[in-house]
């Protein structure tokens, strides 16, 4: 696989964590035994990244023991990852009408996000996402707080065109620049400023991309990505591509 990549000129982008946090303990300990091969794989094909998002509402329950339970979960994930060489990105999700019908909220916010990574493991970081932030109205000054080895991963997407923040769908995201709704110059040159010189991979839920024969697809989504970077002007980040975009398959 790895020789296939190489000859293609290409590597592959993170790889979602095959660790279900959010399940019972029985599950949880039978992913994470099976987590170091995971992880010594994703070293030697190349893509120590690893990801995985954060639920913005508990589903049941309250927020504390939520917060009590998610942290500790993380640890030992975040230990067997950085012992093969691999960092955890950890992804909040934002829009506002996901949260709705929900009691209490959890992760919601860049700022939550960064505390849930200082209470888990160092090895732990963030997978700045396009349209999150934007839907939980992050500002630029919050990228920039952010140090280079804090960003683990970033996912570019824009939003849908004649809605506003609090109105998005998480399951309905465009190709970066598309409709120009979020502003991915001063995003991108918010984390060129950080030093992160890691992947950026295109993440864009759209049905009509989908419908789209493969090789299309793979034109259309490589056509935004190139354009995006060029007009954001960060060297260290447009250096990183090609990747094979994250979330192609939805």
């Amino acid at each position: 696989m790895k020789e296939r990549f190489d000859a293609a000129g290409i590597r592959p982008g993170a790889w979602g964590l095959p660790v279900d946090i959010r399940a019972g303990d029985a599950a949880f300990q039978d992913g994470l035994a099976a987590l170091p091969r995971h992880a010594a794989l994703a070293r030697s094909l190349g893509t120590p990244w690893c990801s995985t998002w954060i639920l913005p509402s508990p589903t049941s329950g309250t927020t504390p023991p939520i917060w009590s339970s998610t942290a500790p979960g993380l640890q030992p994930v975040a230990r067997i990852l950085a012992d093969h060489g691999c960092r955890l990105g950890l992804e909040f999700i934002g829009p506002k009408t996901l949260r709705q019908g929900h009691a209490h909220d959890f992760i919601t916010t860049s700022t939550a996000c960064w505390s849930l990574r200082r209470r888990s493991a160092p090895a732990c970081g963030a997978l700045a996402g396009l349209l999150p932030l934007y839907t939980s109205h992050a500002t630029v000054a919050d990228i920039e707080r952010l140090q280079a080895e804090q960003i683990v991963y970033v996912h570019l997407n824009d939003g849908v065109a004649g809605r506003a923040a609090d109105e998005q769908l998480d399951p309905e995201r465009e190709l970066p620049g598309a409709t120009g709704v979020i502003d991915l110059a001063r995003f991108l040159q918010a984390v060129a400023r950080t030093g992160f010189d890691g992947p950026a991979a295109v993440e864009p839920f759209n049905a009509a991309l989908k419908a789209l024969e493969p090789a299309e697809r793979v034109r259309l989504v490589g056509e935004s990505l190139a354009r995006v970077l060029a007009q954001g002007g960060p060297a260290r980040i447009a250096r990183t591509w090609p990747f094979i975009p994250s979330g192609f398959s939805r």
